[in-house]
């Protein structure tokens, strides 16, 4: 298998599972939570909180957990299902008034964030009571750990890869690019065989297509500092040359559209669901949509890793969700519920109905045997080529404040240079690390 070519943030090798579903992230907090004595006679209770949306049918999911939890157990879930996009104000709130649950389903970027203000438990020494640290997929253990305490349990995660229209590749007897070069190459020529597709649409209003140049590149998008602070590097020599190609293939190459210097990636999706693009990054869980959408998208697609720069491949950004447990009353409970959900088997019965992968690097190697090649590029983009983004709650306010996508849509709109704008970026990161 091929090494990617940055260094400290890449996953080691595992194998993986059957996905095709995708990642979440997102970013606050301080406090105690519940776990109290229930309703019936001494029978303990844990409040749960799941996000909804994620398994398409949890319902059956919840039944058969709650009743082994209370088979092995004795005590009693009380789950609630909250939706994604209200979920940081109701964990806000909850904060401030002292109502947590015992367990919930956190984003990767909300860990450092709650773990900071002290509303979430440290797991380490459970994780390493239990033997489990090993064969934790190591991008979500990452993205979960601040200064050795572990504020997350991995549940499931999500990453992008390279998605390519594989039959009008066939047609033109094209083969899928494996280096930046012939990324570039192909989509020149793509540009004169389908004049009226998008090559590859270089969109302004996400993130998450230019990081892989930027790692590609053996950048980063900030660093910590030897007294504990964190600085932008996204304007280092590594990152703008990331930076540089990928915005060039735009800018330099016609291969996209200005209207993508707005895009999100769901407008991008939008673009390569309607024939329109030839090849966009994407993530695992959009296959899903195509085939829903139509079935016969299963021979239309294909999926590689995200090319390398030589060799290799450009790391991408893996999401997803850990399980928390925010300062239980009743922690030895919540921790088996913790460990119940996120390995054996309810960990690979989660990840089967909702497509994503498990946290589990044990139940991944289940997954890659199948070598299905729907899942298995991203599978291997996930176990080879991963990344994480910089671990502290302060990056989630430099992705509130789009400093990123600001920058991308500045150099594709033509107001700045590269460089230009890089520097602004790094500038605006900066203050708001505190530098």
């Amino acid at each position: 298998m091929r090494q990617s070519p940055t260094s400290r943030r890449r996953f080691p090798h595992a194998r993986t599972r059957r996905l095709i579903a995708g990642a979440a992230v997102l970013s606050l907090g301080a406090l105690t939570a519940c776990g109290d004595d229930g309703d019936s006679g001494d029978s303990a209770s844990l409040e749960v909180w799941i996000m909804e949306g994620t398994n398409p049918d949890a319902g059956p999911y919840i039944e058969e957990l709650e009743a082994a939890f209370t088979e092995r157990t004795g005590a009693r879930l009380d789950v609630q299902f909250i939706q994604w996009a209200d979920a940081h104000d109701r964990f806000t709130t909850a904060i401030a008034g002292g109502e947590l649950p015992d367990v919930a389903e956190i984003g990767t970027t909300w860990a450092p964030e709650f773990g900071a203000a002290g509303a979430l438990t440290d797991l380490a020494a459970n994780i390493e009571a239990d033997g489990l640290g090993d064969d934790l997929v190591p991008g979500l253990y990452e993205a979960g750990t601040v200064d050795g305490a572990v504020y997350g349990m991995p549940w499931y995660a999500g990453v992008r890869s390279l998605m390519y229209r594989a039959d009008v590749f066939a047609e033109h007897n094209l083969q899928p690019p494996t280096i930046w070069d012939e990324l570039r190459e192909v989509g020149l020529r793509l540009r004169e065989l389908e004049p009226d597709m998008i090559p590859f649409p270089v969109i302004g209003g996400s993130e998450y297509g230019v990081d892989p140049f930027v790692w590609g590149a053996g950048g980063e998008l900030a660093e910590r500092t030897g007294d504990g602070e964190w600085r932008s590097t996204i304007n280092s020599p590594e990152a703008v040359e990331g930076i540089e190609f990928y915005t060039s293939l735009a800018t330099e190459d016609d291969l996209s559209v200005a209207a993508a210097e707005t895009w999100l990636e769901t407008d991008q999706l939008e673009s390569f669901q309607n024939g329109d693009a030839a090849m966009v990054i994407n993530g695992n869980w959009t296959v899903n949509t195509l085939l829903a959408d139509d079935p016969a998208w299963a021979d239309r697609v294909g999926i590689v890793p995200i090319p390398g720069r030589e060799s290799g491949y450009s790391p991408s950004f893996v999401g997803g969700s850990l399980l928390g447990e925010f300062n239980s009353d009743e922690p030895e409970l919540a921790w088996e519920l913790i460990t119940m959900m996120s390995t054996g088997e309810f960990g690979a019965a989660w990840a089967d109905q909702s497509g994503y992968f498990p946290g589990q690097q044990s139940l991944l190697e289940q997954v890659l045997a199948e070598d299905d090649p729907l899942v298995a590029p991203f599978a291997e983009q996930m176990l080879e080529a991963g990344a994480s983004l910089p671990v502290t709650e302060l990056y989630g306010e430099v992705q509130g404040e789009q400093i990123v996508q600001r920058m991308l849509q500045s150099i594709l709109s033509g107001d700045q240079s590269v460089r230009e704008a890089a520097d602004e970026a790094a500038a605006a990161m900066d203050e708001t690390f505190g530098g």
